[in-house]
């Protein structure tokens, strides 16, 4: 299973990505938008999404199964 975390950047903007990635698989300017392509991501390839929030701990974390008939809400 494959992770992506979401992270604030020192200059203000959110990234998705991938532990271990020496680069951002996206990058946007708000985290609203970064959560919501981490999650079309792990829905797509299964696996976790981590948000960390601007302290850089992690405050949700959540699981996606590839093609899952009944993902999670929210």
């Amino acid at each position: 299973m494959d992770s992506r975390h979401v992270t604030k950047r020192p200059d203000g903007s959110w990234q998705v990505i991938a532990p271990n990635a020496e680069r951002a698989s996206y990058i946007a300017d708000t985290q609203k938008e970064a959560i919501d392509r981490a999650k079309e991501i792990c829905t797509n390839i299964g696996g976790e999404m981590f948000i960390h929030g601007v302290d850089g701990k992690i405050r949700e974390r959540n699981t996606y199964n590839a093609n899952d008939a009944f993902p999670p809400r929210g």
